[in-house]
């Protein structure tokens, strides 16, 4: 009596098919998913309204400037060219 091994690592010809199916199914929903990525021209007018912006009040945003400024100081900050010692 002869006994056949199988090893552990043997798929059959259903789980393979199983397998890519379920692979194709999976990678195309991740595509699908940046499909409409920014804003469509019809809705930038309402994009466009000072609500909208991130930040709202000037000062609000010169002080956020001026921290990200004295944090980035050594790279040059946001718009500077330089470094941290103040010599250009």
């Amino acid at each position: 009596m002869k006994t056949e091994k199988h090893s552990p690592r043997s798929t059959t010809p259903a789980l393979k098919t199983i397998m890519v199916v379920s692979l194709v199914f999976v990678s195309s929903a991740f595509m699908t998913g940046c499909a409409s990525v920014g804003v469509d021209p019809w809705d930038r007018d309402i994009m466009a309204k000072r609500e909208m912006k991130p930040v709202t009040h000037p000062l609000v945003a010169s002080v956020d400037d001026h921290i990200y400024f004295s944090k980035e100081a050594s790279t040059g900050g946001k718009s500077s060219s330089g470094g941290g010692c103040g010599c250009n």
